[in-house]
């Protein structure tokens, strides 16, 4: 076989610096608000959607800059080592059709979502949808034209995206409910995600997010919950009777959620997590980077940061994860987010596959013989590697980056 891979010029041997790590998964992306990454994250989460992020948002009428910075945000997450993201779009079909397509030709897995938003109270008259129903028709529009996009073969797959539950009226959520099970679509959505949002919810139906999207049909497998910061054990139940799953967002969650997930709970709970970047309420579009904060927030967590309590006060015991979490959720934990046997090498799974070079210009790897065990490589690269360690990057077998 490695002769004839050779003879083809598809043969790649690793040097002695040189490691193999799944491809990695990235639950939770808003592509359009990648011209923004790095900027506004002073402002409180309401006050940076209405002044900074739906005015950008907007702008996606115009195809050709949708396209422009679409074709950017995909080459970025793809040499950053993210085989398999997951993405909200805006609420115009041909930019969101458009950020499917570009995924496609670049070779990425993606999930892809048409962003529903109608309700007039919390969504600026600029930017949301005319109304209920043509919310509803552009949603189902965008599902059927994704699915026929040609050489797709199941690649890209479309996304029921109702914003959050603050941007869309009752009957919004029931329709998406409905085309959910219809079309047999994932979901996607924030749930808990901040003091606001968890309120938000609380006083329009007395009850949680999680309980609320359950009500609507949009509690289903293979659901993917942004943050959930705030989600109760009542609610971590509902979440995995239902299959859904949760993307940690642990470096927006320092901006925006005004708490830490509970992550290590969720896992001893049995609810399927993963990463996201939440590119733009997160400022890197790099899982690794993710990984590392997964591993700070939970620290904090446990160790608490408010000097004036307490140590015993302070502190949430229990609560920490390490480097072989951080690798897990960053690969395998996605992929079983989306009920996807990828993330792992084994027999039969899609060979999605970022080669770290740990001797490549600019490193801030280094393995020393004698001294680091391979035990030890892991727990640098999930520390330490950035884009510069990244040689070459496959999703389902093809050289994507």
């Amino acid at each position: 076989v490695a002769e004839a891979a050779a003879r083809a010029n598809r043969l790649t041997r690793l040097g002695p610096s040189q490691y193999l790590i799944p491809g990695l998964v990235d639950l939770h992306i808003h592509a359009p608000q990648f011209p923004q990454m790095g900027k506004n994250l002073h402002l409180p989460l309401e006050d940076w959607l209405q002044k900074c992020t739906f005015p950008l948002e907007a702008r996606y009428a115009d195809q050709a800059f949708a396209e422009a910075v679409y074709g950017e945000l995909v080459a970025t997450l793809l040499a950053n080592g993210t085989t398999t993201a997951v993405y909200f779009a805006t609420v115009h079909l041909p930019a969101s059709v458009a950020l499917a397509r570009i995924c496609l030709a670049k070779g990425q897995r993606a999930y892809v979502g048409r962003v529903a938003m109608d309700n007039p109270d919390e969504c600026p008259p600029f930017y949301r949808d005319a109304s209920t129903d043509e919310g509803l028709a552009l949603t189902r529009d965008f599902i059927s034209e994704v699915r026929a996009l040609a050489l797709n073969g199941g690649l890209v797959q479309p996304v029921v995206t109702p914003r959050f539950i603050p941007s869309c009226t009752d009957r919004m959520l029931e329709g998406l409910g409905r085309i959910a099970a219809d079309t047999k679509a994932i979901v996607q959505t924030h749930c808990s995600e901040s003091d606001w949002q968890h309120s938000y919810v609380l006083s329009r139906y007395g009850k949680s997010d999680t309980e609320a999207l359950a009500g609507f049909g949009l509690m289903r497998q293979r659901t993917v919950l942004a943050h959930a910061n705030f989600i109760s054990a009542a609610d971590m139940g509902v979440i995995k009777r239902q299959g859904a799953g949760i993307a940690h967002c642990p470096l927006s969650n320092y901006y925006f959620s005004n708490a830490v997930f509970p992550l290590r709970r969720a896992l001893d709970a049995g609810v399927h997590v993963g990463l996201g970047t939440d590119i733009s309420g997160g400022p890197s579009p790099s899982i690794l980077d993710n990984g590392r904060q997964a591993i700070a927030a939970s620290r904090a967590l446990e160790e608490g940061v408010d000097p004036a309590e307490p140590p015993g006060e302070r502190r949430r015991p229990g609560t920490r994860i390490d480097f072989r979490e951080a690798f897990w959720l960053s690969t395998r934990g996605g992929a079983e987010v989306l009920g996807l046997d990828a993330g792992v090498f084994r027999d039969g799974a899609p060979f999605d596959a970022v080669l770290l070079d740990l001797a490549a210009p600019g490193s801030n790897v280094r393995a020393f013989d004698g001294v680091d065990s391979h035990q030890d490589v892991l727990e640098k690269i999930v520390n330490l590697a950035t884009r510069a360690n990244i040689k070459g990057v496959w999703a389902e077998g093809r050289k994507v980056a």
